[in-house]
C-alpha cells in the first residue's frame, strides 16, 4: 500500500542523482514560491571520489542543492522524520522501501512512455530498438518497478542523428516542464487521477559491456544506432576501439563485414563511416588522426 497524494502539499522532498535530474531540482525550486510550496530537503547519493587522491566530489544534484541552498541528506532516513508532503524522484537509482512509500506519497519523472521501457536505461533502450518516438512520464511510485499509475506524458521524435546524451538532455527539460506544469494544476485544481499503465510492458534492463560490442554481421543502421547510445567497442589489432560517432556509408567492394576499407567498416549489409574514435588509454580522436599512428592495412578487419 502506498501513501495517497495529499489535496494541498506544501513540504517537497528531492530524490536524485546525475546530471538529468538537476533541470528538473532548479524548475521546482523556482516555481516553488509561486504555489507556495517548499523544497525542504534534497536526498542524493554521497559524494564520490573521482581518482585515488581526488577529494569526494558530490552528485550533480547535491552539488545543484548546495549551489541552491537547499538541506541535503544522504540516507533516505532523513525522510521519515520531517512531515514531508510530497516526494518528487527523479533518476535516484535505488528502489523505495515499501514503508516509506507507506507514508510518503511519491510521483516519479520517468525517461520512457510507459509501459514501455520500463526499468534502468529507458533512453539507451528505445535507441538501440530504433524507436521512433520516447518521452516522459509523470507516475505514482509504486511497490513495482515503474508500475504506477501515470499524471502526466510528453512525447518527442527520436532523431536519426540523436544520441542517448542528446534525449537525457531533452526529455530532462521536457520533465522539469511537464513537473511545475502538474504543480500547477495540483494546487489550482488538486491532483488529478492517475491512470493505470495500458499494454504490454517492455523492459530497459541495465546496460552491460557485451550490449555495447559492435557486431559487423549486424545492418548500418543498428550499429548506428548503437554508437549513439555512447561507449560502443570494437577491436583493433586486439585492443579496444570505442566509436564516438559514425554513419551509414556504402562500401566500397564486396567485403566481409568487420572490414575496414578506408574510414569505412564494411557491416551486415552496408557500412559504416567511422568519424571519432577512442583507442585504449586515449582520449576521443578523428578517425583520421587515429588512423594516422595506428596505420590500418588494406582491408584489416575490425574486431577480429
Amino acid at each position: 500500500m502506498t501513501a495517497p497524494v495529499p489535496t494541498r502539499p506544501r513540504r517537497l522532498a528531492y530524490l536524485g542523482n546525475p546530471e538529468a535530474a538537476v533541470p528538473p531540482l532548479r524548475a521546482l525550486v523556482d516555481a516553488a514560491p509561486s504555489v507556495d510550496l517548499e523544497v525542504a530537503l534534497v536526498v542524493t547519493s554521497q559524494p564520490r571520489r573521482r581518482g585515488r587522491r581526488a577529494d569526494p566530489t558530490p552528485t550533480p544534484v547535491g552539488a545543484a542543492a548546495l549551489d541552491l541552498g537547499l538541506p541535503v541528506a544522504h540516507d533516505l532516513g532523513a525522510l521519515g522524520h520531517n512531515g514531508f508532503d510530497l516526494a518528487v524522484v527523479v533518476a535516484y537509482g535505488q528502489l523505495i522501501p515499501v514503508d516509506l512509500l507507506a507514508r510518503i506519497p511519491m510521483v516519479n519523472l520517468h525517461f520512457s512512455l510507459l509501459p514501455r521501457w520500463r526499468g534502468a536505461a529507458p533512453v539507451e533502450r528505445a535507441l538501440m530498438a530504433g524507436d521512433q518516438e520516447t518521452g516522459v512520464c509523470l507516475m505514482d511510485v509504486a511497490e513495482g518497478l515503474d508500475t504506477g499509475g501515470v499524471r502526466a506524458r510528453v512525447a518527442t521524435p527520436i532523431g536519426s542523428d540523436d544520441t542517448a546524451a542528446d534525449l537525457r538532455e531533452r526529455l530532462s527539460r521536457l520533465g522539469a516542464e511537464l513537473l511545475v506544469d502538474w504543480l500547477r494544476g495540483f494546487v489550482a485544481d488538486g491532483p488529478g487521477v492517475a491512470e493505470p499503465q495500458a499494454g504490454e510492458p517492455t523492459w530497459a534492463h541495465k546496460l552491460e559491456r557485451t550490449d555495447l560490442r559492435l557486431d559487423w554481421d549486424r545492418t548500418a543502421d543498428e550499429l548506428h544506432r548503437l554508437v549513439r547510445v555512447g561507449g560502443a567497442h570494437t577491436t583493433f589489432r586486439g585492443e579496444p576501439l570505442k566509436a564516438w560517432a559514425a554513419e551509414p556509408a556504402a562500401v566500397p567492394g564486396d567485403v566481409p563485414p568487420g572490414t575496414l576499407v578506408g574510414d569505412v567498416v564494411a557491416t551486415g549489409d552496408g557500412g559504416l563511416r567511422l568519424i571519432e574514435v577512442q583507442p585504449a588509454g586515449r582520449t576521443r580522436m578523428a578517425f583520421g588522426a587515429w588512423a594516422v599512428g595506428a596505420r590500418p592495412g588494406d582491408n584489416e578487419r575490425l574486431g577480429a
